[in-house]
């Protein structure tokens, strides 16, 4: 018998979970005042949508029972009526303002969550703890929620071919040690001064992640010198550190959600600036998201300034309704579109004038 006629036969098969993630920040501002709510009782966040559901975050801030009335309990509560069980696996945890990666959920238990139902901490903090720690900052902290929802099961042949696993390889960690490093400044070789705040980082990073920067710091228009800071003018110290934490991590900084648009139309304009291609593109994938009523002007005005050409059909896509372009056309932000693009403004008022004729 032949090697190939005895060799045996192998097949090979998966069955994967299909699931969707994010995280949700809720900002307990005034956390002192919080604190008269009696033992068991709960605040709930405004509703938000993660995984195709709704849901909010029961905060209980002086615990959910007795046994608990030194802790602070929180829970993760569906918002709406469903008729199969949502599985999800959530995390809380509080926000660390330099990071954006989502920790890790696989030691998280899956939950059955039904209408209303609460999973959740109990003893989520000490309420002593807190107080003591560096979280709490002019009465306010912010936790974070990180939820994955599994939406299906579903099995798969894999090739005939597919090897046994005998070694199982880590997701790469190269962001959490970059990040680590521009937090603890360790090796940092220049300083940016900034609206009044320094950062301190690497030459060698900045210049490998942005063509701006390597000139800069390393070509014909090198500006200062390796004992001296760098000067960035026309920019907030909270855009720079956002575009330094994408840098090293190619990630972006968690923002409270009333802030974000703001800050991705900010961060947009610096990523522009210094030739980070991505990271603009991520901005402005984001910024179509936001785009409405109020918006409008202001987002098609960046659009056109800073060759967004997929934020700028998106733009063009919104004001294909006649009520928004009515709505465009008699706001004050039009003035301001007038007067940064006046070709954008003449062209809107053209295709005004052909629908209302």
């Amino acid at each position: 018998m032949s090697a190939a006629a005895g060799k045996p036969s192998r097949s090979a098969s998966a069955i994967i979970a299909s699931t969707t993630s994010g995280c949700h920040l809720l900002k307990i501002d005034g956390y002192s005042h919080t604190k008269g709510v009696p033992t068991g009782e709960r605040i709930k966040s405004r509703s938000f949508t993660l995984g195709g559901h709704r849901w909010y975050i029961a905060y209980h801030p002086n615990g959910s029972g007795q046994q608990y009335a030194d802790c602070i309990s929180l829970f993760l509560v569906l918002d709406e009526n469903v008729t199969t069980a949502v599985k999800a696996q959530h995390k809380f945890s509080v926000a660390d303002e330099l990071t954006d990666q989502a920790p890790s959920l696989a030691s998280q238990a899956v939950h059955n969550h039904n209408s209303q139902q609460r999973w959740g901490n109990a003893m989520f903090m000490k309420r002593a703890d807190l107080e003591k720690s560096a979280h709490l900052k002019d009465d306010s902290f912010t936790i974070r929620c990180d939820i994955l929802v599994i939406m299906d099961y579903r099995a798969e042949d894999l090739p005939e071919d597919t090897p046994p696993t005998f070694v199982s390889v880590a997701p790469s960690d190269l962001h959490q040690h970059l990040g680590d490093l521009l937090k603890t400044e360790k090796g940092a070789d220049v300083v940016f001064q900034v609206d009044g705040h320094t950062f301190a980082a690497h030459r060698c990073v900045l210049a490998a992640r942005s063509p701006v920067f390597s000139a800069e710091l390393f070509g014909g228009m090198k500006e200062g010198n390796t004992a001296g800071a760098v000067r960035i003018d026309e920019m907030e110290a909270e855009v720079f550190k956002a575009l330094l934490w994408f840098v090293y991590t190619d990630s972006l900084l968690v923002t409270e959600e009333e802030d974000e648009d703001v800050i991705c139309q900010l961060l947009l304009v610096a990523a522009d600036r210094y030739g980070m291609e991505r990271l603009k593109s991520i901005c402005e994938e984001k910024l179509c998201k936001f785009i409405n009523a109020a918006t409008i002007a202001t987002i098609l005005t960046l659009a056109e300034q800073h060759h967004c050409d997929g934020l700028k059909k998106a733009c063009s896509r919104f004001l294909g309704f006649p009520a928004n372009l009515r709505a465009l056309l008699d706001s004050d932000g039009f003035d301001h579109l007038s007067r940064s693009c006046p070709s954008v403004a003449q062209n809107l008022v053209y295709s005004a004038l052909v629908w209302w004729d």
